[in-house]
């Protein structure tokens, strides 16, 4: 959108100026079709927890659509329960929040990693720390699975911002989203993400 403050006016393709409006409708679509490509990247937990997350945000959902759901990936109810990405009881599903995921977790010992359930610990860590060492050692730990990391920040964050108007969410995202690069930088320099010993930096 910077382009409207930098340029008298932006053309439409027949040389008529081009409204806000139909800028802001021209950028989400291409970015729902490039959003909608990167998901067949993810894991199918992760993608049934967009889609979940899509339908009913944190809220319950019946555990019959959930299943309907699951199988459409090819896994189980279970499978997503087992990743730790959901509770499901009593007949009804809902996704784990933030404050409910296990303080000790580590990526290196979880034998069920998903694309999920590494942006959720590292926007927790963030929440927390923001951009700080700790926060980069988290990313350097999931660097196998930073960028489907990111590309799942920006996905959530579309969700959260455009179609349930879930402006805390939204907001979680987008500030990791916004210090991304120097997340990425301190996490480049971190050679040693062990707790037991010094960590050594590029200096």
């Amino acid at each position: 959108m910077g382009v409207f403050s930098r340029y008298k006016a932006v053309l439409e393709s027949d040389d008529s100026p081009m409204s806000v409006k139909a800028a802001l409708q021209l950028i989400n679509r291409e970015l729902d079709e490039y959003l909608g490509g990167i998901q067949g990247e993810f894991d199918a937990d992760t993608r049934f927890a967009i889609t979940w997350f899509e339908q009913h945000g944190m809220a319950r959902g019946e555990y019959g659509a959930a299943d309907n759901l699951a199988r459409a990936r090819g896994i189980s109810v279970e499978n997503v329960k087992h990743a730790r990405i959901i509770d499901s009881a009593a007949g009804k599903v809902r996704i784990l929040a933030r404050d409910e995921l296990d303080d000790d977790w580590e990526p290196e010992g979880d034998g069920h990693l998903t694309v999920w359930e590494c942006l959720q610990h590292l926007v927790r860590k963030y929440e927390k720390d923001g951009i700080s060492h700790e926060t980069a050692v988290l990313l350097k730990k999931i660097d196998a699975k930073a960028e489907a990391v990111k590309d799942l920040a920006y996905c959530l964050y579309d969700i959260s911002a455009n179609k349930r108007k879930d402006a805390k969410e939204a907001t979680a995202y987008n500030a990791l989203i916004a210090d991304w690069t120097e997340l990425t930088r301190q996490a480049a320099a971190i050679h040693d993400t062990s707790g037991d010993r010094q960590i050594r930096l590029d200096i």
